[in-house]
């Protein structure tokens, strides 16, 4: 991929724009598909990067923060930002996106002292820019901050986000055809599931991983829930086994608004493996043939597919999705 960058922001506010990046298509979709989300099944986490009750605060010390190469003024490395995807690959259908990204300073960490808020222009597989910039504030979150871009794509395509102050290679993604996409997407219904209740374990053992209690989702199985008469939110993810450490803060997020949204919501949690041993899959994986975690869906009264979030939220977007939902 030739090189290409956004413009920084000048004291004065004006925006350079981006030298057109220049590659061939067979460069670009291999590109595309190696580059993997911040978000996997599996692997043991760290409990320092996964403490219940840490969603909304960035986790980092001083010292930290000094490690990560910026500064107060959340000033970026030498060589520009490097962007880690906090999002799948082969789930984005045309449409607003939701593209989380997380930025680095090239040495593995993430930056934790990013700018506020972030600019970024999408360009297509040509180098030509898809729509105006963008832009997007800084969500604090476990294991480190992340901007959650919203570009509204119409064509089906390869795509690169490239982010002001970034290196030049951006993030590289894929617009798919809905008829290809297997997890279920915004506008379709959610299947119905006899998830793992407090009664009925349905052959998975724990029902909930969280600890040291588990969490309260498991009273309804996700069936009942969609035929409650409420919408439904319903979070995929295991706390103790998520590799990045998303997966238990995305669960205390649920816990911390459920009883702002109990006369509109039924909350309800579905594990990803069926024991202990994290080597065999939940029918609620299969069911919705997922291939990352967590994910939360977000259904209206009839269980149509009102939002997907997607790897990683924080409280703050969850409420933001949580009222549009029941606007």
């Amino acid at each position: 991929m030739g090189p290409y960058r956004l413009g920084r922001m000048n004291a004065d506010d004006t925006h350079h724009a981006p030298n057109p990046p220049a590659w061939t298509r067979r460069g670009f979709i291999a590109t595309v598909l190696a580059t993997g989300a911040l978000a996997a099944c599996g692997g043991s986490d760290d409990a320092s990067t996964s403490t219940p009750g840490s969603v909304g605060a960035a986790g980092t010390d001083a010292a930290q923060t000094d490690a990560a190469g910026t500064d107060a003024a959340g000033t970026s490395p030498e060589d520009g930002y490097t962007i880690v995807q906090r999002f799948p690959q082969a789930v984005q259908v045309p449409g607003e996106l939701r593209l989380p990204v997380s930025l680095s300073d090239g040495e593995a960490a993430l930056l934790q002292d990013g700018p506020s808020t972030l600019g970024a222009q999408v360009f297509d597989e040509q180098g030509t820019a898809v729509g105006g910039r963008i832009e997007a504030a800084r969500r604090d979150a476990v294991p480190g901050p992340y901007y959650d871009f919203r570009p509204t794509i119409e064509t089906t395509g390869f795509y690169v986000l490239q982010v002001e102050g970034g290196t030049p290679e951006g993030a590289s993604f894929d617009v798919a055809d809905p008829s290809t996409v297997v997890v279920p997407i915004p506008g379709q219904p959610l299947p119905p599931l006899d998830t793992p209740t407090v009664t009925d374990g349905a052959g998975v053992d724990p029902i909930c991983t969280r600890e040291p209690d588990a969490c309260p989702f498991h009273d309804i199985t996700l069936t009942e829930a969609l035929a409650s008469g409420k919408q439904v939110a319903y979070y995929v993810g295991t706390p103790a086994f998520c590799s990045t450490g998303v997966c238990a803060p995305g669960l205390e997020s649920l816990i911390e608004v459920q009883d702002a949204y109990a006369d509109t919501h039924v909350f309800v949690h579905a594990e990803v493996y069926t024991d202990d041993t994290a080597t065999t899959l939940t029918p609620a994986v299969e069911a919705l043939n997922l291939f990352y975690e967590p994910v939360l869906f977000v259904t209206d009264t009839t269980g149509v597919i009102l939002e997907r979030l997607d790897a990683v939220w924080n409280t703050d977007e969850l409420v933001e999705v949580l009222d549009r939902s029941r606007a």
